[in-house]
């Protein structure tokens, strides 16, 4: 037998620990060279763990939901084993582990007297006990086979009787549990709740956002623009732009192109606050607000004064794909001076976006709708979206804030102005 250790790969020197999320393998099964065997979740990013060598998954040290350090033993590879015919259990958690690590799902099947399909939700798990049921009572519509709180429900609901007295022992708490809307409570007089626990990155966005809120004075300003002028010019170039540079021209680069224009004029709106010294920044490092599975993160577009169009779509396109993939490289999403957020893509009309420390200002951009406005003492109708920008008042005054937005609406008014840097 020839062993080779599975480890946690190295995390930044800003965190401590992760959380283990769901093996892709259990015990016994074979697994290939670089073959992703387990995601770990930090405050900032989600990491693959591939296998480091082809061979067998000889035994799993740690298990779904545990906490572990950079370079601790997770799982042994076999590179001489063969897979077995019926995988073993994985391990328990070794006295390295933390206390509150949950069961592997291996683990907890075999602890409900079931296979891996026979694994029942959270809340399931708790309305099988109550109704004196077991996993192999119910048949599971889950991921893999897992009972879910809808099908306890249904089959409580359609007068599923117990197989034998005995409770089932709790189920195994995936890292990412499903919530499900509540699937005929009615019929059992309750009004359900789940708790689910915080997933590290969503912790890290709270603790931020807080820290934020708490140590800059923001304050919010607030302008309108037409954005025909863009529509138009876009409409017009879009074939060809696609056709040039294989991605579409959207509006988010008219926003970035706008937010860098307005940047170098007000270049305090740009800067950020440290101890007691204002450090401003000469280069351009824009974040863009991304939503993704495990939540929002924000990426930056670095040098964004040095990206032409394409070169900003293309990254744009390149960000989300990542952010829903959860491929973000934590160097992806450290920095930045300026922040754009589009609540606009899900129908925001308005909002007051929250500053992402250290910057100092952010732009909030929203959905643009036909309103009634008026220009030259007539009523007409135009695209109109609301920008919101929020700054910390402690470097940034009123004056510079304002100027700032107008700038950026005179630029997305007349994106002329961006040939000219007028």
């Amino acid at each position: 037998m020839s062993i080779v250790e599975v480890k946690v790969p190295q995390l930044s020197e800003s965190v401590a620990e992760a959380t283990m999320l769901t093996w892709k393998k259990k015990a016994g099964d074979a697994v290939a060279v670089d073959e992703i065997l387990i995601e770990i979740e930090t405050d900032k990013v989600v990491l693959e763990v591939p296998a480091p060598s082809a061979g067998v998954l000889a035994e799993i040290v740690q298990p779904d939901g545990a906490t572990v350090v950079a370079d601790q033993l997770i799982a042994k590879i076999d590179t001489e084993g063969k897979a077995s015919a019926a995988a073993p259990a994985a391990a328990a958690p070794t006295a390295a582990a933390p206390a509150a690590a949950a069961p592997a799902p291996a683990a907890a099947a075999a602890a409900t007297g079931g296979s891996k399909s026979d694994v029942a939700m959270p809340a399931a798990a708790k309305l099988l006990a109550d109704n004196n049921l077991k996993t192999g009572d119910v048949a599971g519509t889950g991921k893999d086979g897992r009972v879910t709180k809808g099908d306890v429900l249904g089959a409580v609901a359609s007068g599923a009787k117990p197989a034998a007295a005995a409770i089932p022992a709790p189920a195994a708490k995936p890292a990412l549990p499903q919530v499900a809307a509540p699937v005929g409570s009615s019929d059992l007089g309750e009004r359900p709740e789940q708790r689910v626990p915080m997933s590290r990155l969503r912790a890290r966005i709270a603790e931020r956002l807080i820290q934020s809120q708490s140590t800059n004075a923001i304050l919010t300003t607030f302008n309108e623009v037409n954005m025909a002028p863009v529509m138009e010019l876009r409409k017009r170039f879009q074939d060809s732009f696609t056709k040039e540079h294989g991605v579409k021209l959207g509006f988010m680069s008219f926003f970035v192109k706008a937010a860098v224009h307005a940047l170098k004029k007000y270049p305090v709106i740009n800067a950020s606050v440290d101890g007691n010294d204002i450090l401003y920044h000469g280069y351009f490092d824009i974040g863009i607000a991304v939503g993704s599975p495990r939540g929002l993160v924000v990426p930056i577009l670095r040098n964004a004064d040095q990206m032409s169009f394409a070169d900003i779509e293309k990254k744009i396109a390149e960000y989300g794909k990542k952010a829903q993939d959860g491929k973000l490289g934590i160097e992806e999403m450290t920095g930045g001076t300026f922040s754009i957020s589009n609540g606009g893509t899900f129908g925001s009309m308005l909002s007051t976006p929250i500053i992402n420390p250290p910057q100092s200002a952010i732009l909030g951009v929203h959905a643009t709708k036909d309103r009634a406005v008026v220009e030259n003492g007539q009523i007409v109708i135009r695209p109109m979206n609301y920008l919101a920008m929020s700054y910390d008042h402690r470097i940034i005054d009123g004056r510079e804030a304002v100027l700032g937005l107008v700038a950026m609406k005179e630029a997305l008014e007349d994106p002329s102005r961006l040939l000219f840097d007028i």
